[in-house]
């Protein structure tokens, strides 16, 4: 059982013990692109003992530079990104549970996933997501690693309630306004930054599920790999922060449903809060239509009104090449019914 991690328990810092302090660990890992799928990599190489995946994506082409646990097999399937990690990483280490979920993270089901859990990693591509973890985090006393990577920069924060380094909040007050930040599409991002901010979110994992809290980084680290500079910017705490002093969760107590603009794919993802759609009954009423459709067992695919549409099982839709919000829902409402 512990002969496949020799090379990792002949580091003194984490030896046999360390070693079964793992086994018995289990993460939350938020997001399955470019830093989730090495981070997810890394932690079940590693052995932990259960990781969770939660990403409410699809693999596409542009995705297959720096995801590096899609191939061109689950494009051609359509298969979401949690579903098609778990079953990658299942083969890799079948000692650890890796379990995928395809579901968008909002304030409605934030709170499900952390269930048992010991650490979330933020593999995320938007603030307001992050906000949210940091949310339901400090109000749960969890401790969550931040990661963020565009063009050749990256950085990455430990957060930890238990130690008043302060919160998310202190350091960015509110989320940047939607358009105010450079993203994929604009500045791009070259795939060996991702795979050191991950793996510098993994190594800052480890330390905290090893109990050496004291060697977790408080700093904020920040990496530009094109000029290889590499800094540590102190944090302060806010002690009139919302968050980890007032203890308001402003963010996870919003539950109201919206449309959101996705990173990187020209698109727009309708969430009305349903669940358990029936993709089959959609599917027949669509080809009664004479519309082509695309089945999985994840999602239902169609093309209509020149826009790409991908239903899946909780209500979400992902529409592609929609003019804007209005139309996306127009969309939705029309062949799949409010």
């Amino acid at each position: 059982m512990f002969e496949r991690y020799e090379k990792q328990m002949n580091y003194e810092k984490i030896g046999r013990k360390g070693q079964e302090r793992l086994q018995k660990s289990k993460v939350l890992i938020i997001g399955c692109g470019a830093l989730g799928t090495v981070v997810a990599n890394n932690l079940v190489r590693m052995g932990i003992g259960h990781v969770r995946i939660v990403d409410r994506d699809y693999v596409e082409l542009t995705n297959l530079h720096r995801q590096i646990l899609f191939d061109e097999e689950d494009l051609k399937k359509e298969m979401p990104k949690a579903k098609a990690a778990e079953m990658k990483l299942q083969k890799i280490n079948s000692e650890v549970t890796v379990e995928g979920i395809v579901k968008e993270v909002n304030s409605r089901t934030i709170e499900d996933f952390i269930e048992g859990v010991d650490c979330i990693v933020d593999c995320t591509d938007n603030f307001k997501t992050r906000f949210l973890i940091n949310d339901v985090a400090f109000k749960n006393d969890l401790p969550w690693i931040y990661g963020g990577a565009l063009g050749t920069s990256g950085m990455v924060k430990a957060f930890l309630p238990e130690e008043n380094w302060g919160c998310l909040q202190c350091m960015i007050p509110k989320p940047p306004d939607s358009g105010s930040l450079p993203t994929c599409d604009t500045a791009g991002v070259v795939n060996t930054l991702t795979g050191v901010v991950a793996s510098m979110e993994s190594n800052e994992t480890l330390k905290l599920l090893l109990g050496s809290i004291k060697e977790v980084e408080k700093d904020l680290l920040f990496i530009d790999l094109w000029d290889n500079t590499f800094k540590k910017i102190p944090q302060q705490k806010n002690d009139s922060c919302t968050c980890c002093v007032k203890k308001e969760y402003i963010y996870l107590d919003n539950k109201k449903p919206e449309a959101t603009y996705i990173c990187g794919q020209n698109s727009i993802q309708i969430n009305l809060g349903q669940d358990n759609m029936n993709l089959k009954e959609i599917q027949q009423r669509l080809e009664n239509k004479n519309i082509t459709t695309r089945r999985n067992p994840y999602l239902l695919s169609f093309e209509a009104d020149g826009v790409e549409v991908k239903v899946f099982k909780d209500g979400r839709a992902i529409l592609k090449n929609a003019k804007n919000e209005e139309t996306a829902k127009s969309i939705y409402a029309k062949y799949i019914g409010y």
